[in-house]
């Protein structure tokens, strides 16, 4: 362990499980340590780095920026907070025309969350088994795993969870006390699990039906990750509310609660953030969207997802139970657990995730060429086939 690792853990909060690695560089799709050891990014920052690391546009706004003003509460109006909303309202689902800015994941939610039961005048919050949706208390209410809910209980009341991709589960959960259901379209955290059609598009219907908001969570699978610019868009959905965040603002910390046409008006003093779009964050955030735009990085993930989704399967090893996922967003699960997979393909030069104890989630910068595709799958191929030959 290097002296810097030491400091580190010396002060740290001891809340994140660290690995032996000090990242000090990055470029598109890959990382350096300070070693000078060279890697291919499959974590992204927990899906953060869409456009890659450093990308120049988004490195130039932030530093155009920085040079005029940082920071700009919503009391007052600012150019390109309002440059931003624009873009971002554009890219959403029709009748999308407003937005909360905030500063993540899981304050979207809680935002989600807030404006659900004012709108609606309930406090019933249906959510889904293996759904992550944050760590805060509201979103970590509605987030599945144990690990995550036991040691701060008792959460907050009133919220169901309801077996993923089983319409008649989440049909019998669904009452007239129901302010909101929040699913994400492709579970992350859970273990890369898509959801269906017919039982997505039949959560949107059964919301309208009694009077529930339907929230998305595209926290993780927003602005190109699944091949399209939101993983709704494979099922022509219209939530009543959109929570983004981690790639929107190309690194820098934001996140947005998009709101639809069935959340009533909001008033002044109902909600806030001292942070949330901030010049800095909008900025960045405007300069990512016309990359994504500029650059059609949603094809091009869906066009590279495809590929490695076809290359990982061809992989001929019985530790492989399935793979399976959507654009570039992957989940290999296996008979065994990950964790020393994980870290022979660090040893290899590729950085991947954990989804849960069985799987390998892959969350490559969109930018990835079919060169680096390669180089991942055959480092992939080459762990499990090692250890099958063990």
């Amino acid at each position: 362990m290097s002296t810097l690792q030491q400091l580190e853990d010396l002060h740290t909060s001891g809340v994140y499980a660290k690995r032996d690695l000090t990242i000090v560089r990055g470029q598109g799709a890959l990382l350096w340590d300070d070693q000078g050891n060279e890697y291919i990014d499959c974590a992204a920052g927990h899906g953060v780095a869409n456009l890659g690391h450093s990308h120049p546009k988004v490195v130039q706004a932030i530093q155009e920026q920085a040079a005029r003003l940082i920071t700009c509460p919503e009391m007052f109006y600012h150019p390109v907070r309002a440059a931003l909303l624009e873009k971002l309202t554009a890219l959403a689902p029709a009748g999308m025309q407003r937005a909360f800015l905030c500063n993540s994941g899981t304050e979207a939610v809680e935002a989600a969350f807030k404006f659900a039961r004012y709108s609606t005048g309930r406090t019933e919050i249906v959510a889904a088994m293996r759904g992550f949706h944050g760590r805060t208390m509201g979103a970590l209410s509605a987030t599945w795993n144990k690990k995550y809910r036991q040691p701060f209980q008792p959460l907050i009341p009133g919220v169901k969870h309801v077996p993923y991709n089983k319409p008649d589960k989440l049909d019998a959960a669904v009452s007239d006390q129901t302010a909101a259901v929040i699913l994400e379209v492709v579970q992350g955290e859970g273990g890369v699990h898509p959801g269906t059609a017919e039982y997505l598009r039949g959560a949107q219907e059964i919301c309208r039906q009694r009077g529930a908001l339907l929230i998305l969570d595209e926290v993780q699978t927003g602005f190109g990750r699944t091949g399209r610019m939101f993983a709704l868009e494979h099922h022509d959905l219209q939530p009543d509310i959109l929570c983004v965040a981690k790639s929107i603002a190309g690194g820098v910390p934001m996140g947005a609660a998009l709101l639809g046409e069935r959340v009533k008006p909001l008033t002044p003093g109902l909600h806030g953030s001292t942070f949330g779009g901030n010049p800095l964050a909008a900025a960045a955030a405007v300069a990512a969207l016309d990359v994504l735009v500029e650059e059609d990085l949603p094809a091009h993930a869906a066009e590279t997802g495809a590929t490695l989704m076809d290359k990982l399967q061809e992989i001929q090893s019985p530790l492989i139970r399935e793979v399976r996922g959507l654009g570039l967003m992957v989940g290999i699960e296996l008979k065994q657990k990950v964790a020393p997979f994980l870290q022979a393909l660090t040893a290899r030069g590729v950085l991947a995730l954990p989804a849960g104890m069985t799987v390998i989630r892959l969350l490559p910068p969109l930018v990835i060429t079919h060169e680096q595709i390669d180089r991942v799958v055959e480092a992939i191929g080459t762990v499990l086939t090692e250890q099958t030959d063990q």
